[in-house]
């Protein structure tokens, strides 16, 4: 990597510049940034923005990597700013970077520029790229999937904040030979960002539904249906609420709250788990609270969920349920499930018991 002017997908990569500071100051000083890059300076003044010109920025150079200035090819204006770390010259491997400024947000600068470095980089001889996003920078990892990066999985404490507080980092990360982009996802966005039939609404779990889900699954009938049968601690549930939207990107589960279409109220939580994409085969499972219970709502929600499955491409929905939850099964069969079987001993139970396990199926070629 050279120090060289490159444009393309509307962006200018520039080398940074003493009259990039005032716009440099005020985007490092927005709290949305400093969210996710807790280390900047602070505060973030002028100092700061002149050190990482004069010093920064050539010491990233100096070091292998690259730093630029995320320019308007029209008026050459600081935009943001994007970098790589050389972590491995052996392996040819570098970290990507990269922050946007407010009034550059919604536009696809950050997107254009990670595509246009990540050729770059792979043009002047790079093997391996890695984007490392905290787990609720929900937007980045987006831009991470439309330029081709792949989850890898999660770096648990890599980051850290500036009390050293220890975070995850999720990586995501691209090859020389991988295709540029945008990835095909397992789970797409639900339509409109939701899922309703006019009396319940299906929507992502959000970290504010902390609240209603661990009292969801604290109740005795519900945890007895746990894997394993354990009421959960808040804070686990908490995590859980903060990873949904990353999770969903990744292709691992749609974790959806429940909601009384007319109140607005959260009544309960559904989750699809893709768990064999390549036989085309989901997993469902869901729980309503007491307040909810008795109103079909469960199974206008499998319902719901069972179209949108079969309408991204899953080719069969399985669920399971203990032989003494009769409420769950009326609710299978009237979402068009058909009993299939009985797993003896397939779950864990109480005191290192095993439970057995009513298999559930329904077909996306079976009529309902």
């Amino acid at each position: 990597m050279t120090p060289e002017t490159i444009e393309g997908y509307g962006v200018r990569l520039r080398p940074c510049h003493l009259a990039d500071v005032p716009e440099m100051v005020a985007g490092c000083a927005d709290p949305e940034i400093r969210r996710f890059m807790p280390l900047l300076p602070d505060p973030y003044d002028s100092d700061a923005a002149r050190w990482w010109v004069t010093e920064g920025a050539p010491a990233a150079w100096a070091a292998g990597g690259a730093a630029y200035t995320i320019a308007d090819p029209a008026s050459d204006r600081l935009l943001g700013s994007i970098g790589l770390t050389r972590l491995s010259a052996e392996r040819a491997t570098y970290e990507i970077g990269y922050w946007v400024g407010a009034a550059a947000r919604g536009r696809g600068v950050a997107t254009a520029a990670t595509r246009l470095l990540t050729e770059q980089a792979f043009a002047a001889g790079a093997a391996r790229l890695e984007l490392l996003t905290r787990t609720e920078n929900v937007a980045s990892q987006r831009i991470a999937l439309a330029c081709g990066y792949r989850h890898e999985g999660v770096r648990r404490a890599a980051g850290a904040d500036g009390d050293g507080v220890r975070q995850d980092l999720i990586a995501w990360v691209r090859l020389a030979d991988d295709p540029p982009g945008p990835l095909a996802r397992l789970l797409p966005d639900l339509p409109d960002g939701r899922l309703t039939d006019g009396v319940v609404t299906l929507r992502p779990v959000e970290p504010a539904d902390t609240d209603a889900l661990y009292r969801l699954h604290s109740l005795p009938e519900v945890v007895a249906n746990r894997v394993p049968p354990v009421a959960p601690e808040r804070a686990a549930l908490a995590r859980r609420c903060r990873l949904a939207a990353s999770r969903w990107l990744a292709g691992e589960a749609a974790d959806l709250a429940i909601v009384d279409a007319v109140t607005g109220a959260v009544v309960g939580g559904c989750a699809l788990f893709y768990d064999e994409p390549a036989t085309g085969q989901a997993m469902i499972g869901y729980s309503l609270l007491p307040e909810a219970r008795g109103r079909g709502l469960a199974a206008r929600t499998v319902q719901l969920v069972a179209g949108w499955a079969f309408g991204i491409g899953v080719a069969r929905l399985w669920a399971g349920t203990r032989p003494d939850n009769v409420a769950s099964q009326r609710v299978l069969e009237r979402a068009g499930f058909r009993r299939e079987g009985l797993l003896r001993g397939r779950l864990p139970g109480p005191d290192g018991a095993r439970v057995d396990s009513v298999v559930y199926g329904r077909l996306a070629t079976d009529e309902n």
